[in-house]
C-alpha cells in the first residue's frame, strides 16, 4: 500500500520525504490556506511540493461548477507533470473529471462516501478516489466497511481506479485500510508518525542502552 502525506506544511513534506516514507502528496483548500496565509500564493506552495515530491501530488479546484471546475483544473495542472487535479463528487465534478481525463490528466475524485459515488467515479475515469472515513465514523457510520465495498467493486469490474482511503484518524485506520488491499493510505503527520512508535520498542531500546552502558568505555565498540 502506498503511503500520501495529507499536508500542504513543506517543512513536513521534507521531513516524510527525507525518511523515505511517501509516495506523494494531498492537499485540500483548508490545508493550503493554513500555511500560504496572506503573504503566499497557494500555487506557489504546490510548486514548491511538487518539487519536493516526484510523486502524485493532489491539488483541488475549488469551483463549483464544470467549466469553472476545467478552467481551474488545467492552470493547475500546468504546474507541474506530478499534478493530479481533485474535483468534488457531485455531478459536475464528475463531468469535469471525464473530460480531463480525455484530456490525460489525472484526477482524484474527492468526498466520497458510498459505494454507489464511488462506482460512477470510477466509471467517470477517476485515478482515485477518495472516500473519507473518519467522518464517516464522527456519525456513527463505518468508514472501514465502505472501504470494503469499493474495493471488492472496483475488483469486480477490473476498474484501474485507485482506492485512495482519507480522513485517516489513527494507526488502526491504515492497518485495517492494508488489510483490506485498498491501494493508498493518505495520513497527517502525526498518524505517519505515530504508524512506527510502539512503546515495547521504546522499552527494549531504552533496557538495550543501558545494559551496554555497563561495558568499560574502551569496550564499547563494534
Amino acid at each position: 500500500m502506498k503511503f500520501f502525506l495529507d499536508s500542504a506544511d513543506v517543512s513536513e513534506i521534507r521531513r516524510a520525504m527525507d525518511a523515505g516514507l511517501i509516495d506523494g502528496i494531498t492537499t485540500n483548500p483548508s490545508l493550503l490556506a493554513k500555511v500560504a496565509g496572506t503573504d503566499h500564493d497557494p500555487r506557489d506552495v504546490l510548486a514548491e511540493i511538487c518539487r519536493i515530491v516526484p510523486g502524485p501530488i493532489s491539488a483541488e479546484v475549488v469551483a463549483t461548477t464544470r467549466d469553472e471546475m476545467l478552467r481551474e483544473g488545467r492552470d493547475l495542472a500546468k504546474l507541474a507533470d506530478n499534478i493530479v487535479v481533485k474535483v468534488p463528487l457531485t455531478e459536475a465534478g464528475l463531468m469535469a473529471c471525464r473530460q480531463f481525463r480525455s484530456e490525460d490528466i489525472r484526477v482524484n475524485v474527492t468526498l466520497c462516501f458510498s459505494a454507489a459515488q464511488a462506482l460512477l467515479a470510477a466509471k467517470a475515469g477517476a485515478s482515485y478516489i477518495s472516500p473519507f472515513v473518519g467522518r464517516l465514523d464522527d456519525i456513527a457510520q463505518d468508514g472501514m466497511e465502505l472501504i470494503e465495498q469499493i474495493v471488492q467493486i472496483y475488483g469486480n469490474y477490473d476498474f484501474p481506479t485507485e482506492v485512495l482511503v482519507a480522513s485517516v484518524r489513527h494507526p488502526v485506520h491504515v492497518v485495517q485500510a492494508a488489510l483490506i488491499g485498498a491501494d493508498v493510505a493518505t495520513v497527517p503527520a502525526k498518524v505517519l508518525h505515530q504508524l512506527m512508535q510502539h512503546p515495547l520498542t521504546d522499552k527494549g531500546l531504552a533496557a538495550f542502552l543501558a545494559d551496554w552502558e555497563k561495558l568499560p568505555e574502551a569496550k564499547r565498540v563494534i
